[in-house]
């Protein structure tokens, strides 16, 4: 007869990624609201049951093991998967949480500074965000509602609403417009350092179609910087590391703001744009279809930005 396999508890699994987490077993016991012995014991249990260390003492420090360091992922990801799964369990019999997965530079721009107005319109429905990253999944089960960046027909078994119209542009900080000559013309991209948004996960750099439509193909930067995430793209521009190519619905705010510029006067409208997509089961909920309503509404009627006024858009550009 085949021995049953043992399982470690819940609470070793905790208390080891806690004490992991800290190297400390002081701390570990602050977090989990125990006693630094019950800390102790519990992973005394679980290396008992794993038949290994997976802490060595160094003098009054602690550190982890090889073995402890090859056990404390597959135990995070074990606690996880059971967090993730507790908590979607908790909200299906749930009709006033809905969970929002959403983009980070979006979310930071444009959903959470308006997102008090849904609450305002809508108290009895409790908010979760979550970050949607382009390097993990996130499975549709885990929210009621996502807001993504794509065409619509990149969901094909979603629904998949078009928040806004979007145009792009290079944007900068003022300061730039006194460095190196200024930026008077596309022409003078030769004298600055771009600022690219690109990654492993992130395949599109807008770029080269918007330099075609300025009449400049092919120019030549004085430098670039590539940033993994529009966010810290944004932020370098502002901070005057260079010109960044701006998505009119994350950088409006910066610009009102006068944090970014857009020297120029050319804009390329753009075949992409921020979506509402939701599964077609959620779709049915009370709660999703208000915010969907309201993101249209708000998100996409958004104090837009003026049309540009600096330079005048070349013929050949047009």
């Amino acid at each position: 007869m085949r021995a049953l396999r043992r399982l470690p508890s819940m609470s070793g699994l905790r208390a080891f990624e806690a004490t992991a987490r800290h190297l400390s077993f002081t701390r570990a016991a602050t977090e989990l609201n125990l006693t630094q012995g019950a800390v102790s014991h519990q992973i005394k249990n679980l290396e008992d049951l794993l038949g290994l260390k997976l802490f060595s003492r160094d003098g009054n420090a602690i550190r982890l093991t090889e073995a402890g360091y090859e056990y404390l992922a597959s135990a995070r990801a074990a606690l996880t998967e059971v967090l993730v799964a507790t908590d979607r369990a908790i909200e299906r019999q749930r009709g006033d949480i809905l969970t929002i997965a959403c983009l980070g530079t979006f979310s930071i721009k444009c959903l959470i500074p308006n997102l008090g107005d849904f609450s305002r319109r809508h108290p009895s429905i409790g908010l979760r965000v979550r970050t949607l990253s382009p390097s993990m999944h996130m499975a549709p089960q885990d929210y009621d509602v996502s807001i993504q960046y794509g065409s619509s027909e990149d969901w094909p078994d979603m629904i998949a609403r078009k928040i806004m119209r979007e145009e792009l542009f290079p944007v900068c900080s003022p300061a730039l417009l006194d460095l190196n000559g200024g930026l008077k013309a596309p022409s003078d991209l030769v004298r600055h350092t771009v600022i690219r948004t690109a990654s492993p996960f992130i395949l599109r750099d807008d770029w080269p179609l918007w330099l075609e439509r300025a009449g400049v193909p092919g120019i030549g930067f004085a430098g670039e910087i590539s940033c993994d995430l529009l966010y810290p793209s944004y932020q370098a521009a502002m901070e005057g590391l260079g010109v960044a190519m701006g998505r009119s619905a994350v950088v409006a705010a910066d610009i009102r703001a006068g944090r970014l510029i857009e020297p120029f006067s050319i804009r390329l409208p753009s075949s992409l744009g921020y979506h509402v997509v939701i599964g077609e089961e959620r779709a049915k909920l009370a709660k999703v279809q208000l915010f969907c309503e309201w993101a249209l509404e708000r998100l996409g009627g958004a104090a837009p930005l003026p049309a540009p006024s600096r330079l005048a858009i070349r013929p050949d550009a047009a």
